[in-house]
């Protein structure tokens, strides 16, 4: 069944019920839904779909930068008031609200429990709060690879197929000896990489335990791989091979732009990512393999907070947008990795090349890494510990700090946050 014919026979099953108590007269006003994210997740479409199956509603979408997003949510349940009807919460803060369950609907009480089956095991339990409540619907999963400037390469003497640039790193180290090769022969103004915490948030993304311990311990400064991580970012800085910009800074936004660096960190998700912010590239990026394989970066969930009246609405919506169909088709737009491991097995997903990325076998990569994931423990300031960690980075990238005293004060950032 071709994905379109699917999405409109899926919309038409959720809307079912709606629509009987629509026609029978229980709502005659329209319904405003308003949806609260970070970033542009590839909505506008599935919104419309929905809309069409269920008169009455008209959805508005809130879109916020990626902390400020989290800081109003936390902000919002903390003061009762404020909080759209679906709140979208990144993996990183997933902890962090989860263990508030009384500032959100359980969505099992709303039927979400028939649907468990429906996402990766991992992935449903990261959003199940301590004492058993649903508080989101899956998105999608940040399963990772390295996106890099094929062009670039070449100017720099590597390689640039994807099989074999892929084999120039096998493990991180191996990433950062690739770095001082190309920063050898690269062009004026080029660097290997964009940015010193995104290289080492994908190292520490590999990891498990990282920042928590199975116990629920911080363990940020006892655990020795996350000091071998930071070594190693370390030495790529100190290398001159980071371009030292923030993520999502208008400045690493303008690097896609004007080529500054040639390769990153690359989440499914960031395919979207350097299209919308790049569209004249196209081409000249390829994808190859992460080093050390697997690892995850990004994922989020749609939460129902129970500051909203429109609960049962919100929920159709939210149950919508995170079907498989709804997930494979975001896929083909924006890149974004379905969390349904039923799509892996889908010759949709699996088959599905992007022509933007040279036309990179993308579903086969991304899935394939999807399948090598093992999900790792968090806690409810992992969002806090990842912002303190990109901030200690960036003092060395602008020459504010040595590495052993931003280290030093990593740590007490740590103390204060968690």
């Amino acid at each position: 069944m071709a994905l379109a014919a699917v999405l409109v026979v899926l919309t038409g099953v959720a809307a079912g019920g709606y629509l009987a108590s629509t026609a029978a007269g229980s709502r005659q006003d329209t319904v405003t839904l308003r949806v609260s994210l970070f970033g542009d997740f590839g909505y506008q479409d599935l919104y419309k779909k929905f809309e069409a199956t269920h008169p009455g509603i008209e959805i508005k979408e809130d879109i916020q930068s990626y902390p400020d997003h989290h800081a109003n949510l936390a902000k919002h349940l903390a003061v009762n008031s404020g909080a759209d009807d679906i709140e979208a919460v990144e993996v990183g803060f997933i902890a962090q609200f989860k263990s508030q369950p009384s500032k959100f609907y359980d969505l099992k009480k709303m039927g979400a429990g028939k649907l468990a089956k429906q996402w990766l095991d991992w992935k449903w339990k990261q959003s199940l709060s301590p004492n058993g409540a649903q508080i989101g619907l899956g998105t999608d999963v940040g399963s990772l690879a390295i996106c890099y400037r094929r062009d670039i390469f070449k100017r720099a003497g590597l390689p640039t197929s994807r099989a074999a640039v892929s084999k120039l790193w096998p493990t991180w180290d191996k990433f950062i000896a690739t770095g001082k090769r190309f920063q050898k022969h690269a062009p004026k103004g080029v660097r290997f990489f964009d940015s010193g915490s995104n290289v080492f948030n994908a190292i520490i993304a590999q990891l498990n335990p990282a920042y928590y311990s199975s116990g629920g311990k911080v363990i940020v400064g006892a655990n020795a791989k996350v000091k071998q991580a930071w070594n190693l970012t370390m030495q790529g800085v100190l290398g001159h091979e980071s371009a030292g910009l923030a993520a999502f800074s208008t400045d690493w936004n303008t690097g896609y732009k004007k080529g500054t660096f040639a390769t990153v960190t690359c989440p499914a998700w960031m395919m979207g990512y350097i299209q919308g912010q790049a569209p004249n590239t196209k081409g000249k990026w390829d994808i190859a393999s992460v080093p050390g394989g697997g690892g995850n970066w990004g994922g989020s969930f749609l939460t129902v907070p129970k500051q909203g009246s429109h609960q049962k609405e919100a929920y159709a919506l939210a149950k919508f947008l995170t079907s498989p169909a709804s997930e494979a088709f975001i896929f083909k737009q924006t890149g974004n990795l379905p969390s349904q491991p039923a799509l892996y097995k889908s010759t949709a997903i699996t088959g599905f090349k992007n022509p933007f990325f040279n036309n990179a076998p993308v579903g086969k990569i991304f899935t394939d890494s999807a399948k090598k994931l093992k999900p790792q423990v968090t806690g409810p300031h992992q969002g806090d510990i990842q912002t303190a960690v990109s901030n200690a980075i960036q003092r060395v990238e602008q020459g504010k700090q040595s590495p052993a005293k931003s280290w030093k004060q990593f740590l007490k950032d740590v103390k204060n946050v968690a």
